[in-house]
């Protein structure tokens, strides 16, 4: 087979160095984007790393004689950037399926926010290190956590090799020591793990904090230089609520609050209204939306409005929710849902396409969580965060078109590798940094304790 040029987004042959790398994956195809994020395919490619970072992108001959202390043949596999969840509770994994087919509100104040008030550090400990296997297995590289006990995700995160922004959650409720606490941790935390953490003030929700407390929020991510993650608009319904209480949607609280003017990352954003786009165009700070598809068909809900958030130039970003609703961490199937969930909502079959859905799986979710330059993409500097996948399954084979075959046909299973920084996590489907055994072990023996709602308390009241 003849080797094809490489495409405008992978570096020249030339530019490899002759000094050995760290990493080289070789014989893959390899996805590239170009200056306009559009995406296309290498053939017979190889990717060379060196100090955590993608060096080059080149043809596989160029580097078939270059010195590596680890190579992959990855002949039959297509080499991606790693997956980004972009909005997530991973220590919810240990309520996983304890609270199916029943609408939102009851699903909050009978089931999870009363299970919630039983949880310990360790469990939050363990819940996080199964959510990290769980991920790294689905070709996971990068998630965004909003929860509690947040210094045990953030020392599963580090134990685990995978990379995260963090925060911890805080209600009104609370009174002011939420709010210092996540706070506390934001500032402790980010930058710790090599680097591989970066962190986030975490208001839980428009509907559980002030509008004071919000508009302090703001005040200190200004101060300290952090972004806001938290849940807004999230269905249709909490939005008409908003209306009717305040006179205003949930963005317009936010752009209220002054949130819209620092970095802000919006989980769900399905209520999110036209009137609310020339909202969002005001702000000055960085704006991302994190969607959720699997979540929102569970729970009867709409969908995110990916076409009229893009025309408004916002980044969408994929995700997962938590595993209590969507009962998987699997962004590889967000990723083939929002493809068709997008066009079941437009009407439009040619809405969303492959190559667009990998879009929001790679540079859209490195956008909306400010990472862009340093994840999402396969390009000389960036982090080397790559997955490889396997092309070679009868339920993927004939390929008549990489993109379509990587979003509608394969699935999270077929992801072979992981690696982060250039460090390899998962090698052909093993797991190099956790004993899945050992944590479900542990885990089995806390779930009576766990699920018990006897207590008759909640951590709060869901009422939209």
């Amino acid at each position: 087979m003849p080797v094809p040029a490489p495409h405008a987004g992978a570096a020249d042959t030339a530019a490899v160095p002759p000094h050995p790398a760290d990493l080289v994956i070789e014989g893959c195809t390899v996805l590239v984007h170009d200056s306009h994020d559009d995406i296309d395919f290498t053939e017979n490619a190889a990717v060379v790393v060196r100090d955590g970072r993608i060096d080059a992108v080149v043809p596989a001959p160029a580097v078939a004689d270059l010195p590596a202390a680890e190579r992959i043949d990855a002949r039959g596999q297509a080499a991606l950037p790693g997956l980004i969840n972009c909005h997530t509770h991973a220590a919810m994994v240990v309520f996983r399926g304890s609270a199916e087919d029943l609408p939102v509100e009851e699903w909050f104040n009978d089931r999870i926010w009363p299970a919630e008030t039983n949880l310990t550090d360790s469990d939050v400990r363990l819940g996080a290190r199964l959510a990290c296997a769980e991920m790294i297995r689905g070709g996971v590289t990068t998630f965004a956590d909003h929860y509690f006990a947040m210094d045990e995700v953030a020392d599963a995160v580090a134990e685990s090799g995978l990379r995260a922004d963090l925060g911890w959650a805080y209600f009104s409720s609370q009174g002011p020591a939420g709010r210092e606490r996540s706070l506390d941790f934001a500032l402790r935390r980010r930058g710790t793990a090599g680097g591989r953490i970066t962190t986030s003030l975490a208001p839980h929700a428009t509907y559980t904090v002030c509008d004071a407390d919000l508009r302090t929020t703001a005040e200190l991510a200004r101060d300290h230089g952090l972004p806001v993650h938290l849940h807004a608009a999230e269905n249709r319904a909490q939005t008409d609520q908003s209306l009717a209480r305040h006179g205003r949607t949930p963005v317009e609280t936010l752009h209220r609050a002054g949130l819209l003017d620092t970095g802000v990352l919006i989980a769900h954003g399905t209520g999110i209204l036209e009137r609310d786009l020339p909202v969002l165009a005001r702000g000055t700070g960085r704006i991302g939306v994190a969607s959720a598809p699997r979540g929102y068909l569970k729970f009867a809900w709409d969908t995110t409005p990916l076409r009229l958030l893009r025309s408004a130039g916002i980044p969408v970003g994929l995700a997962t929710d938590g595993a209590a609703s969507n009962n998987n961490l699997d962004v590889w199937e967000s990723m083939t849902l929002t493809a068709l969930v997008q066009k079941a909502a437009e009407g439009d079959p040619r809405w969303l396409t492959a190559r667009q859905a990998l879009g929001h799986a790679t540079t859209q979710s490195a956008r909306a969580l400010g990472l862009d330059g340093r994840v999402g993409r396969l390009a000389p500097g960036h982090r080397a965060d790559i997955i490889l996948v396997d092309l070679t399954g009868p339920h993927v084979q004939p390929v008549h078109d990489t993109a379509t075959a990587l979003v509608h046909s394969a699935r999270s299973s077929d992801v072979r590798t992981t690696v982060v920084d250039g460090r390899v996590l998962m090698r052909d489907r093993r797991l190099l940094t956790l004993d899945v055994p050992e944590i479900t072990a542990e885990l089995r023996s806390r779930l009576p304790a766990l699920l018990d709602r006897g207590h008759g308390r909640r951590i709060q009241h869901y009422d939209g």
